[in-house]
């Protein structure tokens, strides 16, 4: 059976929650039936500053072994400037769509215009499980809506019949063979099929591996649907922590590690205060919050949650940018902020935030120091901030800072001596040939080496002490071709701190 169903907009109820307004439209109802289908499509119009979230509710009889859903809407052409159509969607299940997710059944986002869910498979992005009876809601969100309005069409369609076997989820390890304390490199922000990205999770472990990686991180879009097909892709060399990618409307932030089947909302703004709520159950996951490509330009992208909550931040996003340049020069910002308050400081991280090819896995990446390959290890490592960025396996840093009676401390370590005592900062570099090495402080960049050799190997020393820098970071930059502006980076470290507070 087929039936269109014109809701015009047939609105049911208006939920506002601050800023994330959820607008619910009118409920289609399906018929009980013992066995075949049934098909209803909806069509409607949204116009321009709809709600974040709208909701088709879908009332299910008993005895559905599928629910499926396709969609579509038009995309009008608009003025230079003016943002077109783009209309996300998900699944909720007869549990509802509370804040917190307990109904969640996936989201695709826009990656997708058509998916499924049953007891012993769904579509990737989505949650295996049994179709039980009562009030389903399909989830649209309508990211940018053009000035002419948003017209969209809905087909859903129930199957009738006998579910399939349920399937018990399988999870990568939290361990790989390690080489017990020492550098390990990862890239924990990564986008395999289950979201937006075109990869399959063996696809990118291979790259990963191939670029030298240690460790990575699943964090899809707004789903924790991929948790459960990564235990393949792990192995003794590879350590796979799985995650999430909360993508707002007011920013993204990547869970790293958290326990596997956790899931993380996102409907919210920054205005409706519930950030904070959410950043304390990835840390209750067991997980880190860090604040994605903060100064990203995208819709939506750019960081305004603040940094109380943040874990680490990531600086370095892909193929390094002015982007990139604005999130450093912020970070060092908040460094010495956390000097002057004497607040503990926010390590920073860098990834690749690869989705298909052509782009590179492990570019860049983070080389953590951690007592071993585990997702605890590397973690606390993280969280330290004894960790640097590279643009790839290439480029290994070695970074101290001593004393005059043998203090020593590396990155992420604070060297305790007095305020005028002589401090000796050392940083070794290989792969990174025709570099230029800066030492950067709370005053901005006191030493700029000259070009390392085309051997890619050099050692920089500069003196200091405690009172004239509170401390010291690495920045090693690829040449520029003129002008006075500094290249792109080929690595970065964490500062090492110094003086006795």
């Amino acid at each position: 059976m087929c039936e269109d169903i014109k809701d015009g907009i047939g609105r049911r109820a208006v939920f506002v929650t601050g800023a994330a307004a959820a607008l619910t439209l009118t409920t289609v109802s399906f018929a009980s039936a013992a066995d075949g289908r049934q098909t209803k499509t909806i069509r409607g119009t949204l116009p321009t500053g709809s709600p974040d979230f709208v909701y088709v509710p879908v009332e299910v009889p008993s005895g559905v072994r599928e629910f499926r859903v396709s969609y579509s809407y038009d995309r009008p052409a608009v003025p230079s400037g003016t943002a077109g159509n783009a209309l996300d969607i998900g699944l909720f299940d007869e549990r509802g769509t509370g804040l917190g997710g307990r109904g969640f059944r996936g989201w695709s986002g826009g990656a997708r215009t058509e998916f499924f869910v049953r007891t012993d498979e769904a579509t990737p992005g989505y949650i295996p499980g049994p179709v039980r009876a009562g009030t389903w809601h399909i989830a649209l969100g309508p990211y940018t809506v053009a000035p002419q309005g948003l017209s969209y069409e809905i087909t859903v369609t129930l199957t009738h019949g006998e579910p399939g076997e349920a399937v018990r989820p399988v999870y990568p390890p939290e361990r790989a063979k390690g080489r017990g304390r020492a550098w390990y490199r990862g890239d924990c922000h990564l986008h395999s099929w289950y979201s937006d990205g075109r990869r399959t999770p063996a696809e990118i472990a291979a790259l990963a591996r191939a670029a030298g990686l240690d460790f990575i991180n699943s964090s899809e879009h707004n789903t924790h649907s991929a948790h459960a097909h990564w235990a393949d892709a792990a192995g003794d060399d590879l350590l796979v922590m799985v995650g999430e990618e909360v993508t707002t409307r007011n920013g993204h932030v990547v869970a790293v590690g958290t326990d596997p089947g956790t899931f993380v909302d996102w409907r919210y703004r920054a205005r409706d205060n519930r950030f904070g709520r959410f950043a304390r159950q990835i840390r209750r996951a067991g997980g880190l919050v860090v604040p994605a490509h903060p100064h990203a330009t995208c819709i939506g992208c750019n960081w305004k949650f603040g940094f109380d909550e943040a874990d680490a931040v990531e600086v370095w996003n892909g193929s390094y940018s002015p982007e990139d340049e604005v999130a450093l020069a912020d970070w060092d910002g908040m460094l010495v902020a956390s000097v002057r308050d004497g607040r503990v400081w926010i390590p920073a991280m860098g990834s690749s935030d690869a989705h298909r090819d052509p782009d590179p896995v492990g570019t860049p990446q983070t080389v953590v120091l951690a007592d071993d390959l585990t997702r605890r290890a590397i973690q606390e490592g993280i969280r330290a901030g004894r960790s640097y960025v590279a643009e790839s396996a290439k480029v290994t840093l070695a970074f101290t800072a001593s004393g005059g009676r043998g203090e020593h401390a590396g990155i992420g370590e604070r060297l305790s001596v007095a305020d005028d005592t002589p401090v000796t900062v050392r940083l070794a570099v290989s792969g990174a040939p025709r570099c230029t090495v800066r030492f950067v402080t709370d005053q901005g960049v006191l030493h700029t080496s000259g070009p390392l050799p085309v051997s890619g190997e050099g050692v920089v020393e500069w003196r200091t002490t405690a009172s004239y820098a509170a401390y010291v970071r690495a920045e090693v930059r690829h040449e520029v071709a003129a002008g006075a502006l500094p290249g792109a980076l080929a690595a970065f470290t964490n500062p090492v701190f110094l003086g006795e507070r």
